[in-house]
């Protein structure tokens, strides 16, 4: 083994201070109990509890509600359909799933909230009611489903993840839940992952705010509405599916699926996720560490799962109380404390080993106008184009057969970066999306936009 190889085993210190902030997160949020994991290069490295009850601790095995962590469960398998050529995003929900009165939403609007429905269901509260009150989906969307013009802004909406489960139904033929299992559940091991609770589970509580006592929460199933929120789960497996929503499998998703489940498809919503949303996945960040996962909460339970691209670590929270235990923030701080206590080795360097010509005339310097720019060739065969000791726009491209690179990240991403050559076949310049880069400030060879004074570079005088 490389001697800077990583161990996952965690040092004591760090288990201890993990140990510490569920200890204080049971304590401040009184919550009956808490049960947390956390999982480091694709292995779970730490499982710790805190509960009320003397002498007993749940495990990661102990199911508990997980709320609207469901969502991210329905959005993988609408992202398989997309990725089967069942469905585009960007179709209309008439095309697949007609007669709801809401069909002129895109499949990619209810995905990332921005289709203008109404964030909750008409009549009573449908999180504590049961789901046989809404049997039709006009119980769930009412007479008046829009809020807001459909694509117009952010806006959380539980029945439009509703409706995303009847797709997956209409376009499936099969219920929710047993396409649930079949395509993502099994193929990722989550046997404890199910719609209703399987013993062992835990109870759902209410904790009066004022008072040290205790009240039962009812167990609703939510019929229609489950899609949005009715899955129970344990830290065991939702440390799986966070790692799944992390490298992809390609049983379920494949990593480029996932990672574009956690790209920002919405803008940030005050007072919801300070980054944005993306298909299924809430976007957050904590000081500079950017964060991707969901919450969920339902009457007895909150739940937080989080994870952290950068470091290579995800956490799960759950408790079994309706408010007070913030458990996406508690999931934040411990992913915190793995990644900085201890920090990520990086990859070892490695040369180029593309067996192809090394494109080294693109790399090296070049001039967006007066603004200098570097081109890096990586290892594995992309290139970065960074701006020279100034803020700007970074990005990585991947190299194409027809020796062109496409942008993957950034204000560039989807765009095409092109080495413009001479006649005796050298570099005159590089295009990006109408852009010029050139190897001097406004080199008068290349065609630069608008040209160059032929008087060239001089002084006041």
């Amino acid at each position: 083994m490389d001697e800077l190889s990583e161990d996952l085993e965690l040092l004591p210190a760090t288990r201890r201070a993990l140990r510490h902030r569920i200890a204080v997160a049971q304590s401040e949020g009184r919550a009956p109990s808490v049960v947390a994991a956390v999982v480091r290069g694709g292995e779970v490295v730490w499982e710790g509890s805190r509960t009320s009850v003397e002498g007993h601790g749940p495990d990661g095995n102990v199911q508990y509600r997980i709320g609207s962590i469901s969502k991210t469960f329905t959005a993988v398998l609408v992202m398989r359909l997309r990725d089967e050529g069942l469905l585009g995003l960007a179709d209309q929900l008439e095309k697949h799933l007609p007669g709801t009165g809401a069909g002129e939403v895109t499949v990619a609007q209810l995905l990332a909230h921005t289709g203008g429905l109404a964030a909750e269901t008409p009549g009573e509260w449908w999180e504590r009611t049961p789901g046989g009150l809404r049997p039709e989906l006009a119980d769930v969307l009412g007479d008046e489903p829009f809020r807001h013009t459909p694509g117009s802004r952010h806006h959380y909406s539980n029945p439009g993840y509703t409706l995303l489960g009847s797709l997956v139904e209409a376009l499936r033929g099969k219920p929710w839940e047993e396409v649930l299992r079949a395509e993502v559940l099994e193929p990722l091991g989550l046997d404890r992952t199910s719609g209703l609770p399987q013993a062992p589970h835990a109870g759902g509580w209410a904790v009066h705010p004022w008072a040290d006592v205790m009240l039962p929460e009812p167990l609703e199933d939510l019929g229609l509405m489950a899609p949005a929120g009715q899955l129970w789960s344990t830290t065991r497996d939702l440390a799986r599916f966070a790692d799944f929503l992390l490298r992809g499998d390609e049983r379920v998703l494949s990593a480029k699926s996932v990672r574009e489940m956690r790209t920002s498809a919405a803008p940030p919503e005050p007072g919801f996720a300070e980054l944005g949303y993306g298909l299924g996945m809430q976007l957050t960040a904590q000081g500079e560490r950017q964060l991707a996962g969901h919450s969920g909460s339902l009457p007895g339970f909150v739940a937080g799962l989080l994870l952290s691209e950068a470091d290579d670590v995800a956490a799960v929270v759950l408790a079994n109380c309706t408010s007070g235990l913030p458990a996406s923030s508690v999931a934040a701080d411990l992913v915190a404390i793995v990644a900085d206590a201890e920090p990520r080795f990086p990859q070892p360097w490695r040369p180029f080993r593309e067996a192809d010509q090394v494109p080294l005339e693109v790399c090296g310097p070049w001039y967006w106008g007066t603004l200098p720019h570097v081109v890096r060739l990586k290892a594995d065969g992309s290139l970065e184009l960074a701006p020279v000791g100034a803020a700007g726009r970074t990005a990585r491209f991947r190299a194409e057969p027809d020796g062109t690179w496409t942008g993957l990240s950034g204000y560039y991403a989807g765009e095409t970066l092109r080495a413009v050559r001479r006649a005796d076949g050298s570099v005159s310049h590089l295009d990006l999306a109408s852009f010029v880069f050139t190897r001097e400030p406004y080199d008068a060879q290349a065609p630069v936009p608008g040209g160059v004074d032929p008087q060239g570079w001089r002084g006041i005088g």
